[in-house]
């Protein structure tokens, strides 16, 4: 006799987390999900959007975007990096890169070199400061309303490939055509070091990156042979990167055995790092330079003295980042970058600032110190109790926000400025520079030394007329008085830049020094 039962298949797959068991019977199909250890909502959800959804989507998109989601819901330092993200947010921590060797801005919506990186491949085939490059790769870049991280990625790749550019090359006619095969270029945290008068020193460091440590001790024994008896160490601007890089760079200013920073997290035991050697400048007096752009590892490295009672804090309060994350290498290449603990400074004070789950509000704090005042007077700066500490010779310190500095050296507010603030800020007074630097290329060629510059080139009444002609026609108005003031400052900011524009960051800094005021207050104070 015939069995007129239908036939009943049993298909059992495990798919994301899940024991899926299908009973399929006469064409009919009914499904049950059974959980497995390990298994969760969000493999659910994947899970049924992948093979259920009624129309196609783009699974890996979907999944990356709820990763951000869950990122976003963790602090502000925790980041989900895409694969084509990485190595732009990994290759200045790791002192060298591989690419074609300029600096560059976007002028006028095309791609303008601004300088030629030393022996590096673009330098070989004879690409100058100056040149304009208007095609790569036979793909036309000029008006093309790039932005600078399109322009990276024209130009950065693997080593040894090739990259064609055709240039603008002012007084050629024509386009000229160049073949690059890329290279490894280095990229320093060191901006420059050199002596500020017969005995002080001034170093000024970017980041902490793999190669910050080894830049900072030829830096200090350079400076140690031209005569070094006391430092400034300027952090301002830096927001930090590898805490090794901190903690090496601390242990030269600390006698053996002091402690540098712990960190702890709850699943991270307490881990002391403390100085491990005779430092090369434990015997130097020292003051380190710190503003509210000074984060994470700057901040280690300042704590570390200040907690110590080692040198002199100066300037304004610093970012607050008292966090450690760990980079984390996902199965396609991307990366995750995890809060896993935060640091303490000697003392034991935590300087993260607080964060009530508003990124943004998070991001723009250091508006809000504009907005209390906190930038023109320390008065208005206000810590708990609860969150005073005290260094060893009984210096009483903060936690809970930022390094607050010994000598806090406010902004001067001077209504009189604001004119020259606003060419300024708005980017006009250094887009002047720039162009005045491109079209005087061969005349300020004369100058063969920072040294030279810096002593005999002029800041002429009519390069200031134009400069306002150029800030009016942006619709930006003073009044003389205001005008007068910024005649001043400019005649030393429009040199510093031109001298950057000749000479790199080398060509800058002599020559700013003489309107900073926290680096004056330093100088004052050693």
């Amino acid at each position: 006799m015939e069995n007129k039962t239908n036939p009943i298949y049993f298909v059992i797959a495990v798919a994301m987390g899940m024991l899926l068991v299908l009973l399929i019977n006469k064409g009919e199909q009914k499904a049950k999900v059974l959980h497995v250890d390990g298994g969760s909502k969000f493999d659910e959800v994947m899970y049924y959007i992948q093979d259920n959804y009624v129309d196609s989507v783009d699974y890996n998109k979907i999944e990356t975007d709820a990763i951000v989601a869950m990122i976003d819901e963790l602090d502000p330092h925790s980041n989900y990096i895409s694969v084509e993200e990485f190595n732009e947010v990994n290759d200045p921590l790791l002192g060298s890169f591989e690419g074609i060797g300029v600096q560059f801005r976007l002028e006028k919506d095309t791609i303008a070199i601004v300088q030629v990186i030393k022996d590096g491949p673009s330098e070989k085939v004879g690409l100058m400061a100056g040149d304009r490059i208007i095609y790569v790769d036979d793909t036309i870049v000029a008006n093309q309303k790039l932005k600078n991280e399109d322009v990276i990625r024209k130009l950065k790749g693997p080593k040894g490939t090739k990259v064609k550019v055709k240039v603008k090359r002012r007084g050629v006619e024509g386009l000229t055509d160049y073949t690059i095969v890329r290279d490894v270029i280095p990229t320093y945290s060191v901006d420059v070091a050199y002596m500020l008068n017969d005995e002080i020193g001034y170093l000024k460091l970017s980041k902490f990156s793999a190669t910050t440590y080894d830049e900072f001790k030829s830096s200090i024994k350079k400076l140690n042979r031209a005569g070094m008896k006391k430092l400034i160490f300027d952090l301002r601007g830096n927001g930090g990167g590898y805490l090794s890089a901190a903690v090496e760079i601390a242990d030269e200013f600390l006698p053996k055995g002091s402690l540098i920073v712990y960190t702890e997290g709850r699943n991270r035991p307490a881990y002391y790092m403390n100085a491990r050697r005779h430092g090369m400048l434990e015997d130097i007096p020292v003051a380190v330079l710190i503003d509210d752009e000074s984060a994470s590892a700057s901040e280690i490295v300042a704590g570390a003295l200040q907690d110590n009672d080692r040198g002199t804090i100066i300037g304004r309060r610093s970012f607050g980042k008292g966090l450690v994350q760990e980079q984390i290498m996902l199965s396609d290449n991307s990366a995750l970058r995890l809060t896993v603990a935060k640091y303490h400074t000697p003392t034991g004070r935590c300087i993260q600032k607080p964060f009530n789950g508003d990124r943004e509000s998070y991001l723009y704090e250091s508006y809000d110190r504009w907005v209390s005042g906190e930038m023109y007077s320390a008065d208005s700066i206000h810590f708990a109790d609860s969150l005073k500490y005290t260094t060893p010779k009984g210096k009483t310190v903060y936690g809970g926000g930022g390094i607050m500095p010994d000598i806090y050296v406010p902004l001067v507010n001077d209504s009189t400025e604001y004119f020259f603030n606003r060419i300024v800020n708005l980017g006009i007074l250094y887009e002047y520079a720039f162009n005045y630097s491109d079209t005087h290329r061969k005349e300020l060629q004369q100058y063969k030394t920072v040294e030279q510059f810096k002593q005999s080139f002029r800041i002429t009444d009519s390069m200031f007329n134009e400069l306002i002609q150029l800030a009016e026609k942006k619709g930006i108005k003073g009044n003389d008085e205001e005008k007068q003031v910024a005649r001043r400052e400019s005649n030393i900011l429009m040199k510093a830049y031109i001298g950057r524009d000749l000479f790199d960051d080398e060509g800058f800094y002599p020559i700013y020094q003489e309107m900073d005021e926290i680096l004056q207050k330093a100088l004052e104070v050693l």
